[in-house]
């Protein structure tokens, strides 16, 4: 969930749809759901997940839920290490956390971050050794990095003063990182560290250097090859009665107005259509709403669908957890959610 609303949709009402898109996940069994962060882009409306997330608590039962992902240089390290501690107590345990460097080139020049050295990543790095280490200390520390300068006091307990806020999972919730491209040195990090990969698949061609790359991640960090079973798979979904009404509902809709009106030129914009493409000799102006559907996209009647998942696990050499891009669908409510639905009941009863 980007999340991603059509641009005359009011923020109240995209955050209210939202927050029921969520209750419904929930309650057909969906297992989680992470929900992006950003600044600068009006097709995708939420600086701050965390606001979402604490109120979905409230009104899910059994849903994960993360940041997906808190972009860690525009935060304050030891405030959002606090933030994240006491989402984890209000869920008690079902918060997973994402973290990212940004992508948005003008969410970080208005942070006035010199992404074009680098310096986003640098201070993801650092932002997340700062937070790991205020929820595993066990007493006052000092660190000071390039970026930030943070310390754990001494408590000061006859002063009713001192740090108690950590984690209701203990060191941590679960952290998980995105990868897009092949070979994507991000899930090479997932694989040094612990975390959870997630891809992001549009061609599921180079779906299988994602894991090399964790595997390669995790062999450099002197760690054990982690289990498929935590890599998370994300694609755009849509299932419908038949191949026919799925194109319809997918290409005509909201998905295919995002794509069109939004995502494509974005992606145009930063010369990174190459994302999409299945082969390098596909020119940009073939990448259309309809290219990305027959080749990115997986809509289609239940059958086609469990078929492509089905090739899809081949060709990445297995997967633990699917995930489904979500668009707003508050023209087409029914229909979408029957759509998830179908879904669900594809991956419990045929991969279950």
């Amino acid at each position: 969930m980007m999340p991603a609303h059509p641009r005359h949709r009011s923020i109240r009402d995209g955050h209210f749809h939202d927050l029921d898109t969520l209750e419904y996940l929930d309650r057909i069994g969906f297992e989680e759901a992470w929900i992006g962060e950003h600044y600068m882009m009006p097709s995708e409306p939420c600086p701050s997940p965390d606001l979402l997330i604490a109120q979905a608590f409230l009104k899910t039962k059994r849903i994960k839920l993360a940041p997906g992902a808190f972009m860690l240089p525009f935060h304050h390290p030891a405030e959002l290490a606090h933030r994240i501690s006491w989402l984890d107590h209000v869920s008690e345990g079902r918060l997973m956390v994402g973290i990212g460097a940004s992508g948005t080139n003008l969410d970080l020049e208005m942070f006035n971050i010199d992404h074009k050295s680098g310096a986003h990543r640098e201070m993801t790095a650092e932002s997340i050794a700062i937070m790991t280490r205020f929820w595993e200390s066990e007493g006052p520390f000092e660190y000071r990095g390039k970026y930030w300068t943070v310390r754990r006091p001494a408590d000061q307990m006859d002063k009713c003063s001192g740090y108690h806020l950590k984690p209701f999972q203990q060191p941590y919730p679960p952290i998980g990182v995105t990868g897009l491209s092949a070979s994507s040195a991000t899930l090479g990090l997932a694989g040094a560290n612990g975390w959870i990969p997630i891809s992001f698949c549009f061609t599921p061609q180079y779906l299988h250097t994602h894991w090399a790359a964790v595997e390669r991640g995790a062999l450099e960090a002197g760690r054990v090859a982690p289990s498929r079973d935590m890599w998370r798979v994300s694609r755009p979904f849509f299932v419908a009665d038949t191949d026919k009404e799925a194109w319809r509902r997918s290409v005509g809709g909201e998905m295919g107005r995002y794509f069109r009106e939004d995502y494509l030129p974005m992606l145009a914009g930063n010369n990174a259509l190459g994302l999409l493409k299945h082969h390098p000799d596909v020119s940009d102006s073939d990448v259309t709403v309809e290219y990305v559907a027959q080749h990115c996209w997986i809509v289609g009647s239940a059958e086609t669908v469990r078929q492509r998942i089905e090739d899809m696990q081949e060709q990445s050499g297995g997967f633990g957890v699917l995930h489904i891009m979500c668009f707003d669908h508050l023209d087409d409510l029914a229909a979408t959610r029957d759509s998830y639905a179908a879904l669900a009941g594809i991956v419990a009863n045929d991969f279950g």
